[in-house]
């Protein structure tokens, strides 16, 4: 496994350190964006400032893209294979659930296009859609059947 994740890092330009091995190991497994903060508290061994420049490393290296879903926390999640060292092709929506405060990246929905005046130059696009996410939205209803019966 220690092969695969380093020949990822190196494939986007990136020492393969022992701490860089386990924080893609980390991301690799999570199902919703991570912030700075659940690193720190997964990973209680280690500084934050090692942390945030790691994420920082795979961020400028495209590896991870930054999601600011409204929150104070900065996200982040792992990008599509076509993003390299400042290119990010992430355009896709992100989910953020008012129930359980998680984002998702939801990379089968692409942003539409935006059509923007001559002379206006697109750096960087971020759609956001809040609400209830599936697996809330499934234990709201079963909690809500219980308290009929």
């Amino acid at each position: 496994m220690n092969e695969e994740l380093e020949a990822m890092l190196v494939e986007k330009g990136i020492s393969p350190t022992a701490m860089r091995i386990l924080v893609l190991e980390y991301l690799l497994k999570q199902t919703t964006t991570t912030s700075l903060q659940d690193l720190e508290r997964d990973f209680s061994y280690s500084d934050r400032t090692t942390l945030y420049r790691t994420l920082k490393t795979f961020e400028e290296k495209g590896l991870v893209h930054e999601i600011k879903d409204g929150t104070e926390t900065t996200k982040y999640a792992l990008c599509a294979a076509a993003c390299k060292a400042g290119s990010h092709y992430d355009l896709h929506l992100h989910f953020y659930c008012y129930s359980c405060k998680q984002t998702f990246c939801l990379p089968k929905h692409k942003v539409p296009d935006v059509l923007l005046p001559e002379a206006f130059i697109l750096k960087e696009l971020n759609l956001i859609a809040k609400g209830i996410c599936n697996t809330c939205s499934e234990n709201n209803a079963i909690q809500l059947h219980e308290e009929l019966k």
